[in-house]
């Protein structure tokens, strides 16, 4: 490429080009991490095979030293439903959307 005012327009296009690229894959690629709260780790397993329904209580006593990903970290099951009110959940998804729900007031 010469090295003229074409030249180097066309060098700082494709550099331009190239940035744009970058930060659109950067941004597939976080789109692709999960956020606080959505991997659940090994409790996601265990929550398969609980019998349902079941109560706050008896998650807690089951699995409350299981942690969970938060905004602050991992914390067990347990602190993350402290100020949960014993409820019943029917199925393992209900149990992740309260576990979520409880995650994002925190």
């Amino acid at each position: 490429m010469p090295d003229d005012k074409q030249g180097r327009n066309k060098q700082a296009a494709n550099e331009e080009q190239r940035q744009r690229e970058r930060a659109i894959q950067e941004a597939r690629n976080r789109a692709n991490e999960p956020q606080p709260g959505k991997e659940l780790g090994d409790l996601d397993d265990a929550l398969e095979v609980q019998d349902y329904p079941t109560t706050t209580e008896q998650l807690v006593e089951n699995y409350g030293d299981y942690e969970v990903e938060t905004q602050g970290g991992w914390k067990p099951v347990d602190e993350v439903l402290a100020s949960v009110d014993n409820e019943i959940y029917d199925s393992a998804d209900d149990v992740r959307d309260r576990i979520q729900r409880a995650i994002n007031r925190t």
